[in-house]
């Protein structure tokens, strides 16, 4: 009896045994993380970006202006309606 060869099966797992290397030299390749200080990286970025500061405080303000605007219109209707009875 002659023997068959699985040829298609061979190749995938020769292609597999492959993935496999790729993925532990892939691993190897990128440097570990040691001694790490947080707080002195965290430092090094600073307090944030200081342009955006200014721009947040006027949304904000604004925002406000425009809550309190809503709100004496809002009570301003009550007190006419209360008047009207």
């Amino acid at each position: 009896m002659s023997v068959t060869r699985l040829k298609r099966k061979h190749r995938k797992n020769i292609a597999r045994a492959n993935n496999k290397q790729r993925i532990i030299k892939q691993l190897l390749l990128t440097p570990v993380l040691k001694n790490v200080d947080l707080d002195e990286l965290k430092a090094s970025f600073g307090g944030g970006r200081p342009d955006i500061a200014p721009k947040t405080e006027a949304i904000a303000a604004a925002i406000h202006e425009s809550e309190a605007a809503t709100e004496a219109a809002a009570n301003s209707g009550l007190s006419q309606l209360e008047s009207a009875d």
